[in-house]
C-alpha cells in the first residue's frame, strides 16, 4: 500500500517504521522546518519498550535513558501515600530486569527517526495539514498530498483530522527540563510530592538529550487548567518559595529555572473513540483516546497502536485491517482510560475528601498481597494483553 502518516510524533514514527519494514510505501508529514521533538520527560513502560525492541529503536534509546526502578508518592508530612516497583517479586531476568525507561522527548525522537528512516519511510516537513481530501492530506495554501490507499491520524490532541471530541480536564501542569544536581533524591526513581490533591510536585530522572552530556531532569508542578496566567504573574521567586518550603530538596531543581519560558503549561483531556478508523482513515495515539498522564501511559498507548495497526495489516488475510487494529486495542485502552479518570482525582483536584481516602486507606491496602502485583501490573502495562487477540504474534 501507499501510506500517508499526518504526524511525526511517537505513535507516527514508529508506525512509519514498522510499516516500511513490511513493503509499504510510506510517507509521514509534519508541519515542522525541521524533525524535532515537542515536550520534555516521559516513561516508556515495558509494554512500550517491547513495541521501542519491534521497531529496532530501544538500544539507542536505551543508551540516553535511564532505569526507573520505583515510583514513589509521599504527602508534604512525609508520609508515603503511593509506592509501587516495577518489578515486584522479581519477576523479570537478569537479562532483562522489569523496569521503566524514563527518557527526554528529543532522545526518544531521535531513536524512532532513525529507525523509520532506515526503514524506508519518507519525511516531508512544513507540511502543516488542516484536513483531508477523499485519500490525500490537505494543506496550507489551498495545496494537498499525493492520494495514498491508506491514511494514518497521528497528529495528537488538536488533529483536525479526528472526531474525537474530549473531556478537558480540571487540572493540567507545568513541566520544564533542567540538570540532575547535586541531590539525594535516586536516579532510578520518580519522586512525587503532594499537598492533599491541589499541589503535586514531580521530579524524574531522563538520562541524556542529544549533543548534551549532562545527565537531565523533568520537573512538573501541578496547576488548574485555567490558572496559569496567574502563575506567571505571581513570579517565579513566589513559586519557587512555594514549592521548597513544600518540598525541601526539590530546591536546587527549582533554582535552575531562571526564566517563565522554561517550564511549559500541559492541559489534558479525557476521551475515547468508539471506532478509531473511517475508510481509508485510521487514528492511533491520542487523537483516538486521551487521558490524564496519571499512570505514565500515553506514549506507550500510542506505540502499542502503532504495533497493533501494522500487525492487523499484516495478517488481515482478506478482513478489514482497521476493524481487526480497533478490536486488537479495545479493552486495554479502555481499562487504561477507567483507572486513569478514577486516579486523577486523588491526585489532581480541589477535592478535600479523596486525598484522606487515598492515603488512609488506598494506600495501605495497595501495599497489601496481591495489590503490589496488580499495581506494578498496571504500570507496566501487563494487566490486559495489549493487543488483544493480536498479542501471540
Amino acid at each position: 500500500m501507499q501510506i500517508s502518516i499526518a504526524g511525526a510524533g511517537i505513535g507516527g514514527l514508529a508506525a512509519a517504521a514498522l510499516l516500511a519494514a513490511q513493503g509499504h510505501g510510506v510517507t509521514v508529514y509534519d508541519q515542522f522546518d525541521q524533525p524535532g521533538p515537542v515536550g520534555s520527560g516521559l516513561v516508556i513502560q515495558p509494554v512500550g519498550q517491547m513495541v521501542l525492541d519491534r521497531v529496532g529503536a530501544l538500544a539507542a534509546a536505551q543508551a540516553m535513558g535511564t532505569p526507573l526502578r520505583r515510583m514513589l508518592g509521599h504527602e508534604v508530612s512525609g508520609r508515603r501515600v503511593l509506592d509501587v516497583t516495577y518489578d515486584w517479586g522479581n519477576t523479570g531476568s537478569p537479562q532483562q530486569p522489569r523496569q521503566g525507561l524514563a527518557i527526554h522527548r528529543a532522545a526518544l525522537f531521535a531513536a524512532l527517526l532513525a529507525s523509520a528512516q532506515s526503514s524506508g519511510a519518507a519525511l516531508v516537513a512544513k507540511a502543516r495539514i488542516t484536513g483531508r481530501r477523499g485519500q490525500s492530506l490537505a494543506l496550507v495554501n489551498n495545496t494537498q498530498t499525493a492520494p495514498a490507499d491508506l491514511i494514518i491520524d497521528a497528529l495528537g490532541a488538536n488533529s483536525p483530522l479526528s472526531p474525537l471530541r474530549s473531556r478537558p480536564l480540571p487540572y493540567g501542569a507545568i513541566w520544564g527540563t533542567v540538570d540532575w544536581p547535586e541531590t539525594a533524591l535516586p536516579y532510578d526513581e520518580l519522586r512525587q510530592t503532594y499537598r492533599a490533591a491541589n499541589r503535586m510536585i514531580g521530579v524524574l530522572p531522563i538520562g541524556l538529550i542529544p549533543g548534551d552530556p549532562v545527565p537531565k531532569a523533568a520537573i512538573f508542578w501541578s496547576l488548574p487548567a485555567h490558572s496559569h496566567a496567574d502563575w506567571l504573574a505571581r513570579g517565579l521567586t513566589a513559586w519557587q518559595n512555594e514549592a521548597t518550603a513544600l518540598w525541601p530538596a526539590f530546591a536546587p531543581f527549582a533554582a535552575q529555572i531562571t526564566d517563565p519560558a522554561q517550564m511549559t503549561m500541559a492541559r489534558y483531556s479525557h476521551g475515547t473513540l468508539r471506532h478509531p478508523y473511517a475508510p481509508g482513515l485510521v487514528h492511533i495515539g491520542d487523537a483516538a483516546h486521551r487521558a490524564s498522564p496519571q499512570l505514565g501511559q500515553g506514549a506507550n498507548m500510542a506505540l502499542l497502536d502503532a504495533l497493533a495497526l501494522a500487525q492487523a495489516i499484516k495478517l488481515a488475510n482478506g478482513a478489514d485491517p482497521l476493524k481487526l487494529y480497533a478490536q486488537a486495542r479495545r479493552w486495554h485502552v479502555w481499562t487504561y482510560q477507567g483507572f486513569s479518570a478514577a486516579f486523577t482525582p486523588q491526585y489532581q483536584s480541589d477535592s478535600r475528601w479523596l486525598p484522606i481516602l487515598r492515603d488512609r486507606m488506598l494506600f495501605p491496602l495497595s501495599q497489601v498481597s496481591p495489590a503490589p502485583r496488580i499495581l506494578s501490573a498496571l504500570v507496566c502495562g501487563t494487566m490486559l494483553r495489549p493487543l488483544g487477540s493480536l498479542s501471540h504474534l
